[in-house]
């Protein structure tokens, strides 16, 4: 996959990065420090919308960042999630092959597989199992962290179908999955953008996406 460095699902999605890109807090600063549109759900949904953090790299330029919808994602085994209804929106910056911000190495493009593996993560990071074992959930994340990862490097394969969702008014193909989980999805959008989403509860099906014209009326 034309993608970057991981880190573990358990930093996801607070602290989630690529390219190991520290997460930056919860802050419209950080937003407002992009120099790519930042998208969401489109006005057919109604419900709250929070921001949730933003990846940068090491020369502090803003690469992604994440818009909630909905509920407050946690973990499963917390009481009353198995009725959440949630929606997180990723805009990722689409970047060239470039030098790394230390200039000792050199950080692959981003893609479409960038944006769902980031989008994958997020949604590992609020998933738990309830019938297992708080002691075994690190083992849990690596396994399904790898697997997260093997599948964005597929978009392709039978674990992925075609969604055609509007993305400022105009059809666009997602590729899409589901898990017991939740579902996943990622495309691409103008303005240089990948737009990856993962949710609970609410159907993907019925989704569209809109780039967002103020992004300080989320702070």
């Amino acid at each position: 996959m034309e993608t970057t460095s991981r880190v573990g699902a358990e930093d996801a999605p607070n602290t989630v990065t690529a390219e190991g890109m520290p997460a930056a807090r919860r802050t419209v600063d950080g937003y407002l420090a992009a120099t790519f549109p930042w998208y969401g759900l489109d006005e057919a949904f109604t419900g709250p919308r929070r921001l949730m953090q933003v990846g940068t790299a090491a020369d502090g330029t803003v690469q992604h960042g994440s818009i909630g919808h909905g509920d407050e994602p946690s973990v499963r085994a917390d009481a009353g999630t198995e009725k959440q209804r949630f929606a997180v929106v990723v805009s990722m910056a689409s970047s060239p092959v470039r030098r790394s911000g230390d200039g000792t190495g050199v950080l692959d493009a981003t893609t479409v597989s960038s944006a769902a593996w980031l989008a994958g993560s997020g949604l590992l990071a609020c998933t738990w199992p309830p019938q297992m074992d708080h002691a075994l959930r690190d083992d849990w994340l690596d396994q399904q962290t790898e697997t997260a990862f093997e599948l964005a490097d597929d978009l392709d394969g039978p674990a992925w179908s075609v969604l055609s969702l509007p993305v400022d008014g105009v059809p666009v193909p997602f590729h899409y999955r589901e898990s017991e989980y939740g579902w996943v999805l990622a495309g691409s959008a103008l303005g240089g953008v990948y737009i990856g989403a993962y949710g609970r509860g609410m159907s993907a099906y019925g989704l569209g996406f809109s780039v967002i014209g103020d992004i300080t009326t989320y702070a």
